[in-house]
């Protein structure tokens, strides 16, 4: 796939900055390119055999896909939500009301009859207003009920009972994990140290939320239990290891990783590469070649059912 470089969007860059002034001005620079010219490969990829299928090439920027138990995935395009059926490789719109500038960071309820989604509320950087909030809406589609109330706030999980959601949120100068009740009300901060802590993802169990974080002054994932507590570096490498996400058996841990060191930042464009890790022993193999992409790849939980494949997102750019 091309190698040629491409700007990140600006939802996904923006998001990522732990430093207001570089982040404005990178988000500004970068909202002025458009993701036309990609070519999205959404794929799968089995942990065992390591062998990759393209269910869709669509032209067009999709991202992070997640994998409902009815046997289609969900992702997002052009400010929407899509449904991939996996046997006809049909693309079909679900309809999210007057919410419809969604970004890579939705995903579904434990039951599968709900989504979450993240929208783009307000963006105006003359005047450096930047909103992000998420909703909830069925799965087949409806008006969607916004749940959080902070200006930066990015959907990332939904505990195993259903009752609770978690989320990056805060400002630019430190975004944190916190959670939140499905039915909204107070959040509660999970993590307070200097750097980004981001992407947290409960484990089916119940017992942890995986995150990534920049503490140790190099992204790399880490463990912490619901409450916030007893936090754990999990991985320690020349990677950049982002977005933990634990399979639905309990067994491995699935991540996404830039060979280069990206800092903070969660730029698209860049090469990267799938990772699985078993939680027991914090052993850790790729189980993809590096690849074209980096945002919108794989941001929020994309096993299948079963445990067996991760589906995630590749590009091209003209």
């Amino acid at each position: 796939m091309s190698k040629a470089m491409k700007f990140p969007c600006l939802l996904f860059l923006y998001r990522r900055m732990s430093v207001i002034i570089v982040g404005l001005l990178l988000l500004t620079s970068s909202f002025a390119q458009n993701r036309h010219d990609t070519t999205s490969y959404i794929q799968t990829v089995d942990i065992e055999t390591g062998k990759m299928d393209t269910i869709l090439i669509a032209e067009g920027d999709f991202e992070a896909p997640n994998w409902h138990p009815e046997n289609y995935l969900v992702v997002n395009g052009k400010g929407k939500m899509y449904k991939l059926d996996l046997r006809t490789k049909a693309l079909s719109e679900i309809y999210t009301g007057t919410v419809n500038k969604l970004m890579d960071d939705h995903g579904l309820s434990p039951d599968g009859k709900w989504m979450a989604i993240t929208n783009t509320d307000e963006y105006n950087p003359s005047q450096r207003i930047f909103k992000f909030s998420f909703y909830i809406v069925p799965i087949q589609g409806g008006e969607p009920k916004k749940i959080n109330s902070g200006d930066l706030s990015f959907w990332h999980s939904w505990s195993p009972d259903g009752k609770t959601l978690a989320y990056c949120g805060g400002d630019f100068s430190n975004l944190d994990v916190y959670t939140i009740p499905v039915e909204g009300g107070t959040p509660k901060r999970l993590t307070d140290t200097p750097g980004l802590d981001d992407g947290p993802d409960y484990s089916p169990d119940g017992k942890f939320i995986y995150f990534h974080s920049y503490r140790s002054g190099h992204m790399q994932i880490w463990r912490m239990r619901p409450d916030g507590s007893q936090p754990e570096q999990m991985t320690s490498d020349e990677n950049a290891n982002w977005f933990p996400h634990p399979s639905p058996d309990n067994k491995w841990i699935a991540c996404i990783a830039y060979t280069t060191d990206e800092k903070q930042n969660h730029p698209f464009g860049k090469n990267v590469k799938l990772r699985l890790m078993d939680p027991t022993s914090k052993n850790i193999r790729d189980i993809t070649p590096v690849f074209f992409g980096g945002a919108g790849s794989i941001n929020t939980p994309s096993w299948s059912p079963n445990s067996k494949k991760v589906a995630f997102v590749s590009y091209s750019v003209k």
